[in-house]
């Protein structure tokens, strides 16, 4: 019997060694079908905001969810494929429907219903901003009549506002972009959104101010499509990792965002 176990050990070695080797390749192979079925990862974006996407003074891309799906696709061994928007609802929309696989967002309980969340990335502050010479000093100055709250249409702005202010008016906007313009044209009176986009939206707005204060947090997470809980374990260990080694903190940097604290988990 011993002889025999001596004969026979190697080959078991062997055995248990392929199973290594190919194991993890398999169970990488099968998440990357599960979370990119085309072959590409397609990363939902909307620019204007470096939760999302932003550009550089070079033109290069950087954002959360930008790099964030990057870095993703390299781990699955796919490749990337970028899927732009005019607003965060619309990407929300298009996972649901399975044409997006990947994006970052505020994980709240309504969009819960439509997608599947990660654990979260990070946490933002939700602010007002006010332009150049607005008699609004503080958040307490807001809710009187005839003031104009521009928010991103389909927004978490847009659903939470309303019952916030009962004086005041919400102007939905198409985009940051044409919330930025709304100002020029007396439309709006301030913005309400998260502070990293604020802070974005301030710097094309000379003498624009973000009031003190905050009106709550986004927990943003990674959102996938219902019915690819499976690969959930892999995308909280990507989270995981990028938290740990200071990728998010690069990540963050490059894309110049601004208002942010870290995660918690609920």
């Amino acid at each position: 019997m011993r002889t025999s176990s001596r004969r026979f050990a190697p080959s078991a070695l062997l055995a248990f060694a392929m199973i290594g080797l190919l194991g993890a390749p398999a169970r990488a192979d099968g998440e990357a079908r599960l979370l990119a079925p085309s072959g590409s990862l397609r990363v939902g974006i909307y620019p204007g905001s470096p939760t999302s996407m932003v550009t550089d003074a070079a033109g290069k891309p950087h954002g959360l969810a930008y790099d964030l799906g990057g870095e993703l696709a390299k781990r699955l061994g796919v490749n990337v494929d970028y899927v732009r928007f005019q607003r965060v609802a619309d990407i929300v929309s298009a996972i649901h429907d399975g044409q997006v696989d990947f994006t970052v967002t505020n994980a709240t309980p309504a969009r819960a219903n439509e997608v599947s969340f990660s654990q979260p990335v990070l946490a933002i502050e939700l602010g007002y901003l006010v332009p150049a010479n607005s008699p609004i000093r503080e958040i307490e100055d807001i809710d009187r009549p005839g003031v104009k709250i521009g928010v991103t249409k389909g927004s978490t702005s847009e659903r939470t506002l309303p019952a916030r202010f009962r004086n005041a008016t919400i102007v939905p906007a198409e985009s940051v972009k044409v919330a930025t313009a709304m100002f020029g044209r007396g439309e709006i009176d301030l913005y309400a959104t998260n502070k990293p986009t604020l802070f974005e939206m301030s710097d094309q707005m000379p003498g624009a101010k973000i009031l003190d204060g905050n009106w709550g947090a986004e927990h943003m997470a990674i959102a996938i499509p219902k019915g690819r809980e499976d690969a959930l374990p892999l995308l909280n260990r990507f989270v995981t990792d990028e938290q740990s080694s200071g990728a998010l903190d690069t990540i963050q940097q490059q894309a110049g965002l601004r208002g942010a604290t870290k995660a918690t988990r609920e």
